[in-house]
């Protein structure tokens, strides 16, 4: 597979991830760890779809033990540091340091052997960054009576980015195996849920079709599809490109008439957007320098 294919794919679980918040506003009233755990084995039964096909199946016994605690860790403690991250700080705040992320993959990703940083990789990632903040609502002061909260975001941006960078020293694990990641974070959901949550069942179709589409989509196939993006494609430009999620999804719930459109959005089309195009620019340039020890990265 071609790096631009990889790409490409890998950028699908951005457009996936979009519909992140829509489908969880339409779960109401399933509480985090239980929709969690939920749409973990949804998305574990997309992987088993997809590896049945992939004639991988035997695969996902030997899966190597540092790939599986990775795989397991990443997904998981991901979900659970963010929901405990808006639990214990505001939400905008909070939303805006576990979007560390895109930037701190940019960042990590220069230290991957066959990977070149270049400053138009962090240029268009400080940008994407910036009109993420201008999304979720702009800086306003952090308080130290949430430190908490903040503290378990920062985890968050840094759980999800070293999941993505450390995936590509996997690169020889097929991407079947985010199957068994997917079963144990809802195993680990499910055991959390039943300790500190009370089960709430959706109360409407809407609520069961949103619980089935998060699992089929944004925490479903989404993994599996940046599992291929960040292990053969260009991870330096799905990091900065990443910051397209938010602005998306906000766009998504103004359209169906959840959020009203501002003059923010503009804004924060134009950093995002600008931010990718200065980061596909860094990407197209080639080094001079040929041979066994030309970089070949981005």
């Amino acid at each position: 597979m071609s790096r631009t294919r990889a790409t490409a794919i890998g950028f699908t679980a951005v457009l996936l991830w979009a519909l992140l918040a829509l489908f969880t506003v339409g779960s109401r009233p399933v509480p985090p760890l239980q929709l969690n755990a939920m749409c973990f084995v949804i998305g574990g039964l997309v992987g088993l779809i997809w590896t049945v096909a992939a004639g991988q199946l035997k695969s996902l016994g030997q899966i190597p033990p540092a790939a599986l605690a990775l795989g397991t860790v990443g997904l998981f403690g991901y979900h659970a540091l963010y929901f405990g991250a808006l639990r214990n700080a505001p939400p905008a705040q909070a939303s805006l340091i576990a979007y560390l992320w895109p930037l701190l993959i940019v960042l990590f990703s220069g230290l991957l052997p066959g990977e070149r940083l270049r400053l138009g990789h962090l240029l268009g990632a400080l940008a994407g960054f910036a009109g993420a903040a201008v999304v979720v609502g702009g800086y306003s002061g952090l308080s130290p009576d949430y430190m908490l909260g903040y503290l378990l975001a920062l985890a968050c941006a840094l759980t999800w980015a070293g999941y993505s960078v450390l995936s590509r020293r996997f690169g020889a694990v097929p991407t079947s195996a985010v199957t068994v990641f997917c079963l144990a974070a809802a195993v680990l959901s499910a055991g959390l849920h039943l300790t500190l949550e009370e089960t709430v069942v959706p109360v409407s179709a809407i609520g069961w079709l949103s619980v089935v589409a998060l699992g089929l989509g944004p925490v479903g196939l989404a993994f599996y599809t940046w599992d291929i993006g960040v292990k053969q494609g260009d991870i330096q430009m799905l990091g900065v490109a990443s910051y397209a999620a938010p602005l998306l999804s906000t766009l998504v719930l103004v359209a169906t008439g959840i959020a009203e459109p501002t003059a923010r959005l503009g804004v924060a089309t134009v950093l995002i957007t600008g931010g990718a195009g200065i980061a596909a620019r860094a990407s197209l340039r080639r080094p001079r320098k040929t041979g066994a020890n030309a970089p070949t990265g981005g």
